[in-house]
């Protein structure tokens, strides 16, 4: 079965760091895109970051400078730094995937469970 793990949210002041991880396992030939998504209370699931399969990214214009994803490929990881947070920033972060489970196959999508970022001010 493939899944999602996220770990890494958790409680930081204005102005700290995180860096979220989200681990893919199960029967996964390749990915062809890996994403960070937030939603804040009463709000819509907002797109952070993504990576391609070319390794070309793209970042919401409120994190651009701030937050940075990348990957390792050998372990099936995308990672979420997170620096100069601000308490804009509070939401559930989810991890998104587009994979194939085989040379060829159809594409598919998964979810991480999601993970809480909390910033004090």
């Amino acid at each position: 079965q493939v899944q999602l793990v996220e770990s890494g949210g958790g409680l930081v002041q204005a102005g700290g760091s995180l860096r979220l991880s989200c681990v893919a396992s199960g029967n996964i030939f390749g990915f062809d895109a890996m994403a960070w998504y937030r939603q804040a209370p009463g709000k819509q699931l907002e797109l952070v970051a993504e990576i391609t399969r070319i390794r070309t990214s793209h970042y919401a214009n409120s994190v651009k400078g701030r937050f940075t994803i990348s990957t390792d490929s050998a372990k099936n990881t995308v990672y979420l730094q997170m620096n100069n947070l601000n308490p804009e920033d509070p939401a559930e972060y989810y991890c998104n995937v587009d994979y194939r489970a085989r040379r060829l196959g159809v594409p598919r999508n998964i979810w991480g469970q999601g993970t809480q970022v909390t910033v004090s001010s």
